[in-house]
């Protein structure tokens, strides 16, 4: 059997201008471009884009597709109205974390899941079990899933100036164009389908840097023609170093660094996107009982004083520790934050630890203050 990471339709464009590449959820995937902290800044301050066809594309359709995300995912994607999208978790019975995605409604018997890489193999097993009954009991739901990944390539073009180039490099508008939708027309986590070289494509405004932009999801025909005409445009493209840091910033959970299936949606603060009070879905029960007991641990943000960056792993400890005292929690993600200056990090701490208190973090028996604070680090609206 042939292990090796699979490759995105646009990995030829990454090798021909010498992107450093990496291994991640069993893709080969561009780590960086031109460097990390310039694509960072150059999403934060103009656009920057992202090669994330690694992103699952899982589509449910049928007469009882909305059925079957209800019963697969914690949100409500059945009470979305077609052309929106929402955040949702899939959890397991036990009400872990199997994977956090986007679920897109893109008609009345139509929805298509994002999941993460690693995770889609999951979220399509999670979506055919809805589909069989095996969730609710309630028999099987007419309704369809087909795992689309590897057909279609994912652009995520981000920061302030992405609609305004959207428009102009992939719509083909200009300034006299008045009469027609634009990237700013459509609403945060809106998606609209749109025609590129007479394939049918989505624009969806969503993202996971919180600037402004689109998640570009277009058939594998015409995923080079794009990239190119965005590159020639100037956009830069970016790698996953910088797509790191401008979620940490944000606060954003990672999958497998802050999410897991042993973390619960209250653990890491995601009880907002858990609805309880509607038809059975998976793990609902074990949810139900979680809320009521309360986390023992809580994902809060880490804000060191100084530059140096925080790690995952490292143990955090108790204000005015010694090295070696017991940990009041665990760092999930870390790093430095260019654009705040210092050290940041997600850390899963004690429940009675709080926004305000200040910790240390144990770096190789040296020990860096911080604060707990609650996400983001950074001011920003991905609204726009």
């Amino acid at each position: 059997m042939d292990d090796s990471p699979r490759r995105s339709i646009l990995a030829p464009r990454h090798d021909a201008v010498g992107a450093t590449m990496v291994a991640f959820a069993g893709w080969q995937l561009p780590l960086r471009f031109a460097g990390t902290l310039a694509e960072h800044d150059a999403v934060r301050e103009h656009v920057g884009m992202f090669d994330v066809s690694h992103l699952g594309v899982v589509r449910v359709t049928g007469a009882h597709a909305d059925a079957a995300v209800a019963a697969a995912f914690t949100n409500d994607a059945a009470a979305l109205e077609v052309g929106a999208s929402q955040y949702t978790l899939c959890c397991d019975e036990a009400g872990g974390i199997v994977d956090d995605l986007i679920v897109y409604r893109l008609g009345p018997e139509e929805f298509v899941a994002i999941p993460n890489a690693a995770n889609t193999a999951a979220v399509r097993g999670t979506l055919e079990d809805a589909v069989a009954g095996r969730v609710t009991g309630d028999g099987v739901l007419e309704a369809r899933i087909d795992d689309e990944t590897g057909r279609w390539a994912i652009i995520a073009v981000q920061g302030p100036h992405a609609a305004s180039v959207i428009d102009r490099v992939v719509l083909g508008l200009d300034d006299a164009d008045t009469e027609v939708v634009r990237t700013a027309d459509v609403p945060y986590l809106g998606v609209l389908g749109l025609e590129l070289d007479d394939e049918t494509a989505l624009l969806a405004r969503t993202g996971y840097t919180a600037e402004p932009g689109v998640e570009l999801v277009v058939p594998a025909s015409v995923a080079d023609d794009v990239w190119d005409r965005l590159l020639d445009a100037g956009v830069p493209p970016c790698g996953l170093g910088a797509r790191d840091t401008l979620r940490l910033e944000m606060g954003y959970p990672l999958h497998g660094n802050d999410l897991s299936r042993a973390v619960d949606p209250y653990m890491a603060r995601l009880g907002w996107a858990v609805k309880l009070d509607r038809g059975t879905f998976r793990g609902r029960e074990a949810l139900v009982a979680l809320r009521a007991a309360g986390p023992q641990r809580r994902l809060w943000g880490l804000r060191g004083a100084d530059r140096r960056p925080l790690r995952d792993g490292l143990p955090v400890l108790p204000d005015g520790s010694e090295p070696g005292t017991a940990p009041v929690g665990v760092v999930t993600s870390g790093g430095y934050s260019p654009t705040a200056g210092v050290g940041i990090g997600l850390a899963l701490l004690d429940a009675a630890v709080a926004p305000g208190d200040h910790l240390a973090v144990d770096v190789r028996g040296r020990l860096v203050d911080v604060e707990v604070v609650r996400p983001p680090f950074v001011d920003r609206d991905p609204r726009g």
